[in-house]
């Protein structure tokens, strides 16, 4: 297989003029770096024929860079808060993942109400991330008001997790050997009451917007990424399952509690913007039924299994380990010399990969289409830069 190197100078050279009088000029155009519908600090390079998209060019580089090679230069613990700073949204899911590849490689125990706890916390965030996504998905194609009821809903699971962490947003709870804290005396209760007010709310979801004639005329059929081409891009999560490729690590390769648990795998059928959204429409109602088959049954145990001062030194050595993020696959690869900080570390984020089949996507849509098919990929762009 070769792979074809090009650069956006390159890329963007104008062609020569064609013969016939009925050719059109194509021209470029720049969408961002700052524009509402990029979702953070990216620059689409657009090449276009009137409205007609030719081709979409990302390009990154904007915000929050050098946080792998921060990481050389901090120890292990220090390096999680940093992975909260990528997908912000899936902040948890980020802990989790560089503690557990510390776990895996200092062969560090973790006990039953650890993973248990880890595991509640990521699917409550994976609902608080598709509750964002859905209200500014609806507000990318005109409708403000999934917007207010979006957020309206995921601060009642902001509240549940500040109380046990004490951060709203970039949270730097889970660590090597455990958790921070444990949980607040009133997390029980508050999540089952989220559970109760959320369920006909997602149902009011569906009313609002699943059902709107006008949306799924402007979701279905567009945007189509098939199952090859997915797989080819490196694209995972609620993308590379709405292309109908049932991969999901909580499944195939169960972490914390996840292998005790019954939930179902969405997929869509054609991989365009309507089964984009139908999937993370449904996978929040299967985080739900994980939350609930979990929330009366936390182990009892300690939160953490070493001291929180303790110095973790990785013996020599290339170590990885991977989990499902609300966006996808984070992968971590750390190249251990023996001392406390990492010789090398590399992070494999969701983001950055599903954004590059953009490309694959735009290619004969008009722009206002665009915006629906960069709004159904569901970009952090801090995730792609890093």
């Amino acid at each position: 297989m070769s792979v074809a190197v090009a650069t956006l100078d390159g890329r963007m050279r104008p062609a020569a003029a064609a013969d016939s009088e009925l050719a059109t000029q194509e021209y470029f155009v720049n969408m961002g770096p700052q524009h509402p519908s990029t979702h953070g600090v990216l620059r689409i390079v657009l090449k276009l024929d009137g409205e007609t998209v030719r081709e979409a060019i990302p390009v990154l580089g904007y915000v929050h860079r050098g946080i792998e090679k921060m990481g050389e230069h901090l120890t292990y613990r220090q390096f999680v808060h940093l992975s909260d700073r990528l997908d912000y949204l899936s902040a948890l899911a980020n802990n989790w993942a560089v503690s557990m590849c510390v776990e895996k490689a200092a062969g560090i125990e973790v006990n039953d109400r650890i993973q248990t706890i880890r595991t509640l916390m990521a699917e409550l965030q994976r609902i608080q991330s598709h509750q964002l996504w859905w209200g500014v998905f609806g507000m990318d194609l005109g409708a403000f008001t999934p917007f207010l009821y979006g957020f309206r809903d995921r601060e009642v699971i902001a509240d549940i997790i500040e109380e046990t962490t004490g951060c709203r947003l970039t949270m730097n709870y889970i660590q090597p050997g455990g958790l921070m804290f444990d949980i607040h005396p009133d997390f029980v209760r508050g999540v089952k009451n989220f559970l109760k007010y959320f369920k006909p709310k997602l149902e009011e979801y569906e009313t609002l917007l699943s059902g709107n004639v006008i949306v799924r005329a402007r979701l279905e059929d567009v945007g189509c990424l098939d199952a090859e081409r997915a797989v080819s891009y490196g694209v995972t999560g609620p993308m590379l399952r709405a292309s109908g490729v049932p991969h999901d690590l909580r499944r195939i390769e169960p972490y914390g509690v996840y292998g005790k648990v019954k939930f179902d795998i969405p997929l869509g059928r054609k991989g365009d913007c309507w089964d984009r959204y139908w999937v993370r429409i449904e996978e929040m109602r299967q985080s739900m039924k994980i939350v609930e088959q979990l929330i009366d049954g936390i182990p009892e145990g300690k939160h953490m299994t070493m001291k929180p001062t303790a110095k973790i030194k990785l013996p020599e050595g290339r170590y990885y380990s991977h989990l499902e993020t609300a966006r996808g696959v984070i992968g971590v690869f750390v190249v251990s010399d023996g001392k406390e900080s990492p010789y090398r570390i590399h992070l494999r984020t969701p983001n950055f990969c599903n954004l590059w089949s953009l490309e694959a996507m735009a290619t004969g849509w008009r722009i206002a289409d665009l915006v629906a098919i960069l709004s159904s990929i569901d970009i952090v762009v801090p995730d792609a830069d890093r």
